[in-house]
């Protein structure tokens, strides 16, 4: 691999400041594992009236920021590649760059199309919204704004998780850039709020080719969503009468299940890697399966006979093991708190994103082996499906 990538990378950079065509810069792949910095952002910002770069250090429990001069900046990110990260992407409005460097510190850059089509210089922008209220009539339709399209009292939480959900929706995007449409399916859509919004965001603020189903029991619901869909010109949306067991998904290139109930969750799962979904995306609750079948006779046996830290355990383990599963099956996972627990108690989230490298099924075995007979468990309901 030559070994002028890492300075081509550079370069780029340099240019897309200077044409003030820099959407933002994420440094990420730590090189030290025991650090809790986890990825830094780097966007420009027009700060009393001096153009700056803006550095983003996002921590396991906070976020810090720092404003620096261009040049400063540019330095700060070649001793940040060489020391504390393995990889960057670079999005401008030209095109996307991808900077990859191994343990042997040989980079390669891989160009794709640019994902951001303008840049915002506003320093003083306090939080991006990713859904306009500004005449946004589903919001208006699904109870969430009033008349004059104000958020409602009791429905600030519920906005806030709609942006929260879109920001990290907008995160995996770099994942299916090669697709020419995405396919997505919604199991289990409730109400619609987030398939909507989804589609609101992807198609119109995003410019994708997006074709997003969302799979409901409820038939009343289903109806409701598909009419007022229709009515707001939202052509590639559609909802189904259906359950997530019986719903025949497709090729799909992502499958999202939020806050289906104990089983369910790992049955959207199943449906996720039978499709070969590029990404699972679920947020479960109700774990239950897993904790009925505890029978532990080791050590630990005197901490579950408190009721509440055996249902603590038995959540930990149940999404644990569907965590180890899907790296069983080629997918890299990410589990994280969702939204704070202060706007919705159901707020893990489980992420699941294909890949092609080699698989040491054999060792994710034993580890899941291990944890069952420390826990006594005779299986995992995601287990059964797959086998």
């Amino acid at each position: 691999m030559p070994t002028n990538q890492k300075n081509i990378f550079i370069e780029k950079l340099h240019l897309s400041i200077d044409n003030k065509e820099l959407a933002k810069l994420v440094l990420s792949k730590k090189r030290n594992k025991s650090s809790d910095l986890k990825k830094i952002t780097v966007k420009i910002s027009n700060i009393k009236d001096l153009t700056k770069l803006t550095f983003i250090y996002t921590h396991n429990t906070n976020d810090k920021t720092k404003n620096v001069n261009i040049e400063v900046g540019i330095n700060e990110i070649e001793k940040l590649l060489e020391k504390d990260f393995f990889n960057a992407d670079l999005f401008t409005t030209r095109e996307t760059v991808q900077l990859f460097t191994n343990k042997k510190n040989n980079s390669k850059i891989k160009i794709s199309e640019p994902t951001f089509t303008e840049v915002n210089f506003n320093h003083n922008k306090i939080k991006k919204q990713r859904i306009s209220l500004k005449d946004n009539f589903y919001l208006q339709e699904l109870g969430i704004t009033t008349k004059d399209f104000k958020i409602k009292k009791d429905m600030h939480d519920k906005y806030r998780q709609i942006n929260k959900y879109l920001e990290i929706i907008e995160s995996l995007l770099p994942s299916l850039k090669d697709k020419k449409e995405i396919r997505i399916v919604d199991m289990g859509s409730g109400k619609g709020y987030l398939t909507f919004a989804l589609y609101d965001f992807l198609k119109n603020s995003l410019n994708l080719k997006i074709h997003i189903s969302g799979i409901e029991f409820r038939e009343d619901l289903v109806e409701k969503s598909n009419i007022l869909a229709k009515k707001i010109g939202f052509k590639n949306l559609n909802f189904k009468q259906g359950t997530i067991e019986q719903t025949e998904t497709g090729k799909i290139d992502i499958l999202i299940a939020l806050h289906a109930c104990d089983t369910a969750t790992d049955e959207a799962i199943f449906k996720g890697i039978k499709s070969n979904a590029s990404l699972i995306i679920v947020a479960p609750c109700c774990q239950k399966q897993i904790r009925k079948q505890f029978n532990i006779t080791n050590e630990m046996a005197s901490i579950f006979k408190h009721g509440i830290l055996k249902e603590q355990q038995a959540v930990i383990i149940t999404d644990g093991l569907r965590a180890l599963i899907l790296e069983e099956y080629a997918y890299k996972t990410k589990v994280f708190e969702f939204i704070s627990g202060e706007h919705t108690p159901k707020n893990t989230m489980i992420i699941g994103t294909k890949h092609n490298n080699k698989v040491k099924k054999q060792e994710l075995l034993n580890k899941i082996n291990s944890i069952k007979q420390l826990f006594g468990i005779e299986y995992h309901y995601l287990e059964k499906l797959l086998k």
